[in-house]
């Protein structure tokens, strides 16, 4: 087994203990916290991130520097964009729905969600 399996699997390990943690803390009435949230972040996203890159030493998988590497780059973080705008989309939505106002740091959140990436387009483009 190469070293990419094997830190993907521990990282997924440790991922469904931490989440079994929270679960079981919600169940017996405590609230979850920063700590628990942050740390399911953290662990799903190098989870992925190991199980999606190869290393050259072991010649295994898609290398990040590689052209196909840099194109599943740059349209996952595109795709995860619109995921990331539609998901505060609605939070928003469902924040006006529960409480019957809109939460100003979602409407200020979704406004900056919304003129980033043609921000960042306008001015990435002036480099050429």
């Amino acid at each position: 087994m190469n070293s990419r399996k094997i830190a993907g699997l521990l990282y997924g390990v440790a991922t469904i203990i931490v989440l079994g943690f929270s679960i079981y803390k919600i169940v017996i009435g405590e609230e979850i916290g920063f700590n628990e949230i942050t740390t399911i972040g953290i662990l799903v996203s190098t989870y992925f991130t190991m199980i999606t890159w190869g290393s050259r030493e072991e010649k295994d998988g898609i290398f990040p520097d590689d052209e196909l590497g840099q194109r599943i780059t740059e349209k996952s973080a595109k795709i995860g964009y619109f995921v990331l705008l539609i998901a505060i989309f609605i939070a928003l939505v469902v924040d006006k729905i529960i409480n019957g106002d809109s939460n100003i740091v979602l409407l200020l959140l979704m406004t900056l969600a919304m003129v980033t990436l043609p921000t960042i387009e306008y001015i990435y483009s002036k480099k050429f």
